[in-house]
């Protein structure tokens, strides 16, 4: 990703169902960047039973300072062009509105903005194949619903 003209690199956690559960943007692809990645996935969510990464060396580097992750088992995948794999097909959604905001600027803002759509995305985003349409259109219904009450607390605190 580019902001400004600097390559940065979007860094993310998936769950086995697809669900973004982190993302960070660094400058770097480092050791030191996959450390502070996995620490903070790790503040948020218990420690996984199997890491899905591509091939960079750093990740096992990272993996081996944290005391967390010494028994979790780590696979790699191959990381190429046309691959159809989970990690590679988390960032379509972040790519879309890129394109959409037409590039991304400041780092700070792109940071806050990523990791506010996410979840949201993730609310909104029915796995439209395994359902039929009458049940689709009724849990969008549902959490459409579930989202203007959340909005609506989140505008007058005082209602709660």
């Amino acid at each position: 990703m580019m902001l400004r003209g600097e390559p940065y690199v979007l860094w993310r956690a998936v769950d086995e169902h697809g669900v973004e559960l982190d993302i960070l943007l660094q400058k770097r692809r480092d050791t030191a960047a996959a450390e502070r990645f996995f620490r903070r996935v790790l503040r948020s969510c218990p420690a996984p039973r199997t890491i899905v990464t591509d091939q960079l060396r750093s990740y096992p580097a990272a993996k081996s300072r944290i005391p967390e992750l010494a028994n979790v088992k780590h696979v790699f995948v191959k990381a190429a062009a046309r691959v159809n794999n989970r990690a590679e097909n988390s960032h379509q959604p972040t790519r879309e509105r890129e394109r959409r905001l037409r590039g991304f600027l400041d780092p700070k803002r792109t940071q806050a903005f990523l990791s506010s759509f996410g979840p949201i995305r993730q609310h909104f985003a029915l796995k439209r194949h395994l359902l039929r349409a009458s049940l689709y259109r009724k849990q969008l219904a549902q959490r459409f619903e579930a989202w203007h009450r959340f909005t609506e607390l989140a505008q007058n605190p005082s209602t709660v």
